[in-house]
């Protein structure tokens, strides 16, 4: 449970205790248990249990209840990346992927803080060389989220239920479930195809960072020259050209 959730939880308990004293307290309202009144009795009988049902939904709503999906088209932040993974963490084959993934996104935050801080020690904002640097790093970062964001565009229509109910069913042809096994393998080597993608874009960062700390000079050509970066030149040239493609 996160810490909003809790939040909300304790503000709901809260706000139902103080309505049962204000309603429950003689001289109020009225209302009280076991007083002369059968009416008042009854009343208060119901008003203790219809607040214990709303404590009761609304901790399984802020508990166990799972989030709404947010559409791939309006995720956004880092965290928003973070939750959308999260909804498919428990389905049992794509678990160590989605950890996997997860990892990636907070390996990807941990990189980047580290490559600004050694190229705010190596350079200074104004060079050429550090706008350069600065700009390849924010531009491998957008690759990563991309596939993420491919990762998850394949499971919102992934359904991992509806594939073993079909392979439990006897009835079917043997022909059916194998393409239906066929199609469900082929969304799983999509999802490990962007995560090896991510992992390949990770090292290319860690070797962006060695290359930095051993560059002797900050001239803006032997930036240039650099294998590494020279690399991942080709790498964001290669995605843009297939996204312009697709």
């Amino acid at each position: 449970m996160n810490n909003l959730s809790s939040m909300k939880l304790l503000g709901l308990i809260v706000g139902v205790v103080i309505l049962n004293i204000i309603i429950l307290s003689p001289g109020l309202l009225g209302v009280s248990i076991g007083g002369e009144s059968a009416l008042e009795t009854a009343l208060g009988v119901t008003l203790l249990l219809v607040s214990l049902l709303v404590v009761l939904y609304g901790s399984y709503t802020l508990l166990f209840k799972p989030p709404a999906v947010t559409p791939v088209r309006d995720i956004r932040t880092h965290e928003d990346y973070i939750d959308a993974l999260h909804h498919y963490r428990h389905i049992k084959v794509l678990s160590k992927d989605i950890l996997l993934a997860l990892d990636q996104l907070d390996r990807i935050e941990k990189k980047k803080a580290t490559l600004l801080d050694v190229l705010s020690q190596r350079f200074d904002p104004t060079e050429l060389s550090y706008r350069k640097f600065h700009s390849v790093i924010f531009e491998v970062e957008k690759l990563l989220y991309m596939n993420i964001r491919g990762i998850l565009n394949k499971l919102s229509v992934f359904d991992a239920s509806d594939f073993a109910s079909i392979a439990k069913e006897h009835k079917f042809s043997s022909k059916l479930i194998q393409e239906k096994t066929a199609l469900y393998n082929e969304y799983l080597s999509y999802v490990s195809g962007y995560i090896g993608a991510n992992e390949e874009i990770l090292l290319k960062l860690d070797k962006l960072l060695l290359e930095i700390t051993l560059l002797g000079s900050s001239d803006y050509k032997d930036v240039e020259e650099m294998p590494c970066m020279k690399e991942i030149d080709v790498l964001i040239k290669q995605t843009k050209y297939y996204k312009e493609q697709t």
